[in-house]
């Protein structure tokens, strides 16, 4: 059974708002799921395979516990461990695709695991995906999309 993963900001398919991208705060969306038996956290990672260089990873956040995130999380915010983005930074980056490049899909999948990572902040997306081996209960996304 996959996990559904919801959006008061957009609905599964449609257009991210300008406020979660670059081009307007650059602030991540609120998401939610449903909740998994036996899970002791959640990870997130957001990632556009649609990049000119490939798969471009916009957010990595775990050991959430909770099943959601509000909207507009600091990269310094003490509740989550937040994973180093393609950008180079903590946190989030919302998507901003090259200009012209036509429409991106972005995939906010989130992971239902049996324990917290042991990984600390700055973690990379492979990072992450290596450390739940073996911890993953069921996973589910929500795809939204973005273009300039």
């Amino acid at each position: 059974m996959a996990i559904t993963v919801e959006s008061k900001a957009f609905t599964n398919g449609s257009r991210i708002p300008r406020r979660h991208t670059c081009d307007g705060e650059d602030v991540s969306p609120e998401i939610s799921w449903s909740k998994v038996n036996c899970a002791a956290s959640y990870a997130v990672i957001v990632e556009d395979p649609d990049a000119p260089m490939g798969t471009f990873v916009h957010w990595v956040i775990f050991n959430i516990h909770d099943a959601f995130l509000q909207e507009g999380i600091r990269p310094d915010d003490g509740k989550y461990v937040q994973g180093m983005n393609d950008f180079g930074k903590i946190g989030y980056g919302g998507p901003c695709p090259p200009r012209g490049h036509g429409q991106h899909r972005y995939f906010f999948r989130v992971y239902a695991l049996t324990s917290d990572l042991k990984l600390k902040r700055g973690a990379t997306a492979n990072q992450v995906r290596e450390a739940m081996k073996g911890m993953l209960l069921d996973s589910g996304e929500l795809m939204g999309v973005y273009s300039r």
